[in-house]
């Protein structure tokens, strides 16, 4: 996404029973540019809508049963007419209100796998807690910049604000420097991280394996949730 405040986010959270054991989410937002809408399921993103390409995109796994949203993209190009309507209603009641701005709360940079010289890994820069979306981040690679990194679309955390994972491929070489820099409207200057790669060949203890744990249980309940059951959507607004 373009570094541009999306004005208008409408979210919906759909759980299983008042004791959910999984939750839904689905987000349409916009601007007089850009939009996004998406659908996840337990915190991961399950799809999203690509105005460029003009089509849905599922950045799901490959060892979990699909979940799929048919006639969604449609639907998604309805969503933003409908959403950049409401904006002009918005902006002009609230023209004289400041928008809210929250600068991100965390930023981590390591990688997916453990560093080994010469072999190909990636490195994740993870941002969270900003408001409101998206961030836009930069990579270089011994103070050069580097192209060929991807970025997901902004999900929303519980208490409002966002959060964003960008990745970039990269060999291991010892002594190679990387950064990721992140830009955001309420920094007036980036927030940077660097990883080393170093002669221990091992990214910062404690954050990738957890994070990376976390997250293969996650998917690996969604295969099962998919499988062997139904939800249940209850609507719970927020």
């Amino acid at each position: 996404m373009k570094m541009k405040e999306l004005l208008l986010f409408l979210s919906c959270v759909l759980s299983v029973s008042a004791d959910p054991l999984h939750s839904d989410i689905g987000i349409i937002g916009c601007s007089d540019s850009d939009g996004e809408d998406m659908n996840g399921l337990d915190g991961e993103e399950v799809r999203y809508a690509d105005f460029i390409k003009q089509k849905d995109i599922y950045p799901q796994p490959p060892f979990i049963d699909p979940i799929t949203y048919p006639g969604a993209y449609e639907q998604a190009v309805a969503n933003q007419q409908v959403c950049r309507e409401n904006i002009k209603l918005f902006g002009k009641g609230m023209k004289d209100f400041p928008p809210e701005q929250d600068a991100p709360s965390a930023v981590m940079i390591y990688t997916r796998d453990e560093v080994e010289f010469g072999e190909k890994n990636t490195l994740i820069c993870h941002v969270t807690g900003f408001y409101p979306a998206p961030v836009n981040v930069s990579w270089t690679k011994n103070q050069q910049k580097v192209t060929g990194s991807s970025i997901n679309t902004p999900y929303l955390n519980k208490d409002g604000t966002f959060r964003q994972t960008s990745r970039l491929d990269f060999t291991p070489q010892l002594g190679d420097v990387y950064s990721c820099a992140v830009q955001h409207l309420a920094l007036t200057k980036p927030l940077t991280k660097i990883h080393e790669v170093e002669a221990s060949a091992r990214s910062d203890p404690g954050v990738g394996p957890s994070v990376f744990w976390g997250v293969g249980l996650t998917l690996g309940l969604v295969g099962v949730a998919a499988g062997t059951f139904f939800l249940v959507k209850g609507n719970e607004c927020s």
